[in-house]
Formats: structure tokens, C-alpha cells, sequence
């Protein structure tokens, strides 16, 4: 063979047509390795679709004479070994993360008629200008040990790397990653089978100098829970007079059918929007005996709601509800899961307009809600104008909270708005509002309403300049429909420009509640 000089090797990404020549190098160049081991051309075209970026080959007079994988994993540091199998997903790159911070070399090789003309390490440096592309934190791998064969009866593996590494012996793969920079962590067995390194492999590493952690934080923070972003529905409901329990119905199952369509996966009513079953009695009749009346059709609003959840696959806050507790009379939020389960969380403030005329009484019992979309948190109204009340939800973890609401003026609604837009800043999380418009004519504890759905944020570089990611032009029925990130929030509350979580003085003062918040595990 003609002399090959390393300015006529070429490297490249490789495409689908390129496959069958990289099969070809493959064996070539693992002629002795199991070749259940290997990867066969439907794995490489698998791996080539996950992650493009990541496939390098070395090519002269247009045929390939090398190649590298990689692909992007999120390693656990107290553990970060794996079996080839398991880090990569048994060679198909399922397990490519594209939020991990570490990149996984899967396998390089060189032709053997190749070796030893600077291939491995143009293929290496394609690696490092990914690695530093991507601001990753590190390239870890898997390295064969082939020469250890001819050792094993000798010493063991650790102290054929030591001698390796002192330049003593020489390893045709071990030598090549040294000199790649790669630093050996430690040697593992049953890497893969491999009877050349005697089934043994050393576990690679080889940092990146230039890795910005607050920088690969912002652009591909780790998932914390199997969903990244969701997508909430606001209603904004008219309170209009109605003549039987199907009219409320229709309108509800409209805001459901509005979510749905619209891809959500939450969607939040008003407070006390059931009051609209006022026009359906006596004028004259007492408020309290009024909301009384409407509390006997709860029934009736559980099937509703459990029906629509479980239609169309959403989590419904419905709003509150006048519920008879025993004696007691409470306004009640409930949380609809689209698997038919239904969870309450009692209005913790009453105003005074509620004790007068309903004979309302507060709740004591706080309760976060672990959904399989994220920790949510519901207060109704009044409760978001207190600090303490939210602050203990988010030291439990919430990540959203839902506001139901019933204004009736201006005035009264800004209250719940500027209270609301005060904990999304403070504690580092997204707010949602939903609030009922329209009048009621001759109903007198409920006559006017004032409402302007709105999606609340923190005020930072990674949110809309005024905090606000969307909102409903106010007094009339529509909906506000919003993708929340939740990667967004972990971030900030780690890299914001304040860190109001982080920066609370302990030391001065504390905040703590006499009956535990519960966690409520939704199913």
C-alpha cells in the first residue's frame, strides 16, 4: 500500500449511505471480539438517527478507514460506571439525553491496514470540537485493554494499566486514549465480552477545560421529572342566569373540550363559579339557605368533573365549590385527575363578605399535590394575598400554583393579581389565574364580577419582561392557554439574578407551620 499522509485523511460526519463501509471497517478492525458485541448496520443506523452530530468518520480516496460514536448521557457521579449495554442503550443510543452534561465515546476504531497515520486522533479531535460545541462537562468512556491477554497470568489488570502508563508495555487501544488525553478512573469487568482485554475495561475521562457550568445549566438544565414543559388552559367564565344544572354542564364541558383541543394538560375554573345555581332559586331567599341549595348539588358537580377529566385526559382544577363538612359549610378547590381520582384543598382565608353571608368557614389543612407533570399547589383567592401560606407550599416543592378567584370590582381583582404576581417572584415559580366575569342580576351576594385570567412568572432574564406569560382581556368568557417550562424555573433558582430561595436570613427570622404540609401523591 502506498504511503498515506495525515493530510489526505478527511474527517467527516457520516451519513446513512456510509453504513455499510463502516460494517466493513468494524470487522476489520475487532476481528477477534464476540460478534454479538458489535454493532450491525440497523444499531449504527439507529444511533445516526438520535444523534447526528455525534458520528465521525475518517476517510482516504473515499474509503472509510475509521470511525467514532458518541452520543450525550446524564451520569450519577457517586456512581458513573456502566456496562456498554446499559449506557447506551444495548448500542441503539436510547439512552441519548440531549439535557446531559457528559459525552459518551461508544466506540472508535481504525482499520488495521491504518494505524499508526494519525487516524484515532483526527477522529478525537472531531470529539473534543463537539465536546466543546456542545459546553460539555466531560467525555467519559469505555476502553478496551487488548494486550492484557499475554499479561493476565502475570499481574492483574490495574497493574498492566500502571505499566501501560509508565510507558513500560504498550496497548494498542489503552496507549491511543492516553494520548488522547483521556485520564483512567478505574477498570471494571464485564464491559463487554471481549477476550482480548480478558473482558476487562478501564473507565475513561477526559475533561473539558473550557466547560461553563451556568451556561450548559441554562441550555439543557437535567430533567427532574419525566416532563419538561406542560401546557395550561385559564378559564375565564361568565356567571350568567342559567335555568337548570345542563346549562352549567354545556359551559364547563366547552372549557374542557377548549383545553383539549388546544393540546393542555391542566386546566383551572374560577372560585364559587357554581354560584351561578343562585339564579335558579327564589330571589328573596336567604344567602345562607341560598348556598345551602347549592351545596346539595355537589354530586352532581364531582360527576361533571370527574367525567370531563377523565375524557379528555386532563387535570382539572374545578374551580371551588360550596361543601357541606359536617356542620360547617367550606369553600372547597377540587383537583380532577384523568384517572378518575378526585383531591380537595379547603380555602384556608375567609373574607368577611363569606362569613356574612355564607357562614363560611376556613380549612386547616395544607396539602401539595405530586402529579406525574410536576408538584402543584392550589390556594384559593383570598390565600394568595398571604406570603407564609404559599412560601410553605414551595418549600414542599411546588412548581405551579393554581389560583381560582371571584372579584367583584377592580380593585378587588388587582389585590389577587399583584399578590399573585409577588409569589411567583418570591418563590421562584409560575401562578395561574382564573376568575369568573359577567353578572348575575338578583342575585344579591353575587351580583357583579371583575376577572382577567392571567399566567403569572418570575422576573428574570429567562422570562417575559413584565412577568407575565400570557393573560385574557379582562370581563369576557374566554380562556388563556400557556406552555409553562419547568426547566425555566430550575434554572433561575439556581442562576437568577437574585436568588430570593437561597438568600433567606435564617439567621434573623423563620418560617414554620403548625400542622405539617401533606404531599398528596395523585393517581
Amino acid at each position: 500500500m502506498a504511503k498515506t499522509s495525515a493530510s489526505e485523511i478527511k474527517t467527516r460526519r457520516w451519513k446513512k449511505a456510509d453504513i455499510p463501509a463502516i460494517v466493513e471497517c468494524q470487522n476489520a478492525a475487532y476481528p477477534h471480539i464476540d460478534r454479538d458485541s458489535l454493532n450491525d448496520a440497523r444499531k449504527l443506523e439507529m444511533q445516526l438517527a438520535v444523534f447526528p452530530e455525534g458520528q465521525f468518520l475518517a476517510e482516504h480516496d473515499g474509503k472509510v478507514i475509521g470511525y467514532a460514536t458518541s452520543l450525550i448521557v446524564l451520569l450519577d457521579d457517586q456512581s458513573p460506571w456502566y456496562s456498554y449495554n446499559e449506557i447506551t442503550g444495548c448500542g441503539t443510543f436510547s439512552t441519548h439525553d440531549p439535557s446531559g452534561d457528559t459525552l459518551y465515546g461508544s466506540d472508535i476504531a481504525v482499520h488495521p491496514k491504518y494505524r499508526g497515520k494519525g487516524v484515532a486522533r483526527k477522529l478525537y479531535q472531531r470529539r473534543k470540537s463537539l465536546l466543546k460545541r456542545q459546553n460539555l462537562r466531560r467525555m467519559v468512556a469505555g476502553g478496551r485493554i487488548p494486550g492484557y491477554a499475554e499479561y493476565s497470568k502475570k499481574i492483574s489488570p490495574q497493574r498492566y494499566i500502571e505499566r501501560v502508563k509508565a510507558g513500560e508495555l504498550k496497548d494498542m487501544a489503552l496507549s491511543a486514549h492516553l494520548k488522547a488525553g483521556y485520564e483512567v478512573k478505574s477498570v471494571h469487568y464485564a464491559y463487554l465480552s471481549d477476550a482480548e482485554s480478558m473482558n476487562y475495561a478501564t473507565y475513561l475521562e477526559l475533561e473539558n477545560p473550557q466547560f461553563d457550568p451556568a451556561k450548559r445549566m441554562i441550555a439543557g438544565a437535567p430533567i427532574r421529572k419525566t416532563t419538561r414543559k406542560i401546557r395550561v388552559c385559564a378559564a375565564q367564565y361568565e356567571m350568567r342566569p342559567v335555568e337548570s344544572w345542563d346549562q352549567v354542564e354545556r359551559q364547563v364541558n366547552f372549557f374542557a373540550e377548549t383545553a383539549n383541543e388546544y393540546h393542555c394538560h391542566f386546566l383551572l375554573l374560577p372560585e364559587l363559579f357554581t354560584a351561578q345555581l343562585f339564579s335558579l332559586l327564589p330571589p328573596d331567599m336567604d344567602s345562607r339557605h341560598a348556598v345551602k341549595e347549592v351545596a346539595k348539588y355537589h354530586e352532581r358537580y364531582l360527576k361533571l368533573f370527574k367525567s370531563c377529566a377523565e375524557d379528555h385526559g386532563l387535570y382539572i382544577i374545578g374551580g371551588s365549590t360550596p361543601v357541606d363538612i359536617g356542620d360547617e359549610l367550606r369553600n372547597v378547590a377540587h383537583l380532577f385527575t384523568p384517572t378518575g381520582h378526585v383531591y380537595t384543598q379547603d380555602k384556608m382565608h375567609i373574607t368577611s363578605v363569606e362569613r356574612h353571608y355564607y357562614d363560611c368557614q376556613p380549612g386547616d389543612k395544607l396539602q401539595v399535590f405530586d402529579t406525574p407533570l410536576g408538584r402543584i399547589g392550589i390556594v384559593v383567592c383570598y390565600d394568595v394575598e398571604f406570603p407564609e401560606l404559599v412560601r410553605l407550599l414551595t418549600v414542599a416543592g411546588i412548581d405551579v400554583l393554581f389560583v381560582p378567584f371571584a372579584t367583584d370590582e377592580r380593585k378587588s381583582y388587582q389585590r389577587v393579581r399583584y399578590c399573585a404576581q409577588a409569589r411567583a417572584i418570591e418563590n421562584i415559580i409560575y401562578v395561574v389565574l382564573a376568575g369568573c366575569v359577567g353578572n348575575l342580576p338578583q342575585v344579591r351576594s353575587f351580583l357583579i364580577n371583575y376577572g382577567q385570567a392571567a399566567v403569572c412568572t418570575p422576573c428574570d432574564v429567562a422570562f417575559p419582561k413584565d412577568g407575565l406569560l400570557a393573560e385574557a382581556d379582562p370581563n369576557c368568557e374566554t380562556a388563556v392557554i400557556a406552555e409553562l417550562d419547568l426547566n425555566d424555573l430550575a434554572v433561575q433558582r439556581d442562576l437568577g439574578s437574585v436568588l430570593p430561595l437561597q438568600d433567606r436570613r435564617n439567621d434573623i427570622y423563620q418560617l414554620h407551620s403548625k400542622v405539617p404540609v401533606e404531599v398528596v401523591y395523585t393517581q
